[in-house]
């Protein structure tokens, strides 16, 4: 799947990057493990605090406090961020609860909120994954964020 994700922007011509939250380079890491990754990879963020998200993305703290850090309101902020910064064709963002707690959130473990900009439109979603555990959780969402970011890009 990353394989045909990577094909896709080398015959697109098109960069990605990310801002990965609970995923922490996962993400990045899978297109990278692909040949020929470089043609279309530059960069990527691992702002797994607050405190990072605010100051290399751009996020609002009132934003956060609002709304939660694992909310799509997040991650839309978070992409335009990384966008403004790496000027990549596409970013995509994941901030979520892959457990084994929720430290004190009223949200599920499992809740994964995702943001992607392709070219000038801009995505949120949120997906709940089963709760089966802290790495299946952070796996499923990069796969299925994998996925959405082909389905987007093919419509």
């Amino acid at each position: 799947m990353f394989e045909q994700l990577v094909n896709l922007l080398i015959n697109k011509k098109w960069h990605i990057a990310s801002a990965e939250s609970c995923t922490g380079g996962l993400f990045a890491s899978s297109i990278v493990d692909i040949a020929n990754a470089s043609k279309v990879f530059n960069e990527a963020f691992v702002t797994y605090a607050n405190d990072a998200k605010i100051k290399y993305l751009n996020v609002d703290e009132k934003t956060i406090q609002k709304f939660g850090v694992v909310s799509e309101e997040v991650c839309l902020e978070m992409i335009k961020g990384l966008k403004k910064i790496t000027k990549s064709e596409i970013c995509v963002a994941t901030s979520g609860i892959a457990g084994p707690n929720n430290d004190a959130s009223s949200k599920p473990i499992g809740m994964v909120c995702f943001g992607v900009a392709i070219l000038d439109k801009y995505y949120t979603f949120t997906y709940y994954f089963p709760n089966n555990g802290r790495n299946y959780i952070r796996q499923s969402a990069v796969n299925y964020l994998c996925e959405k970011v082909i389905s987007l890009i093919c419509e």
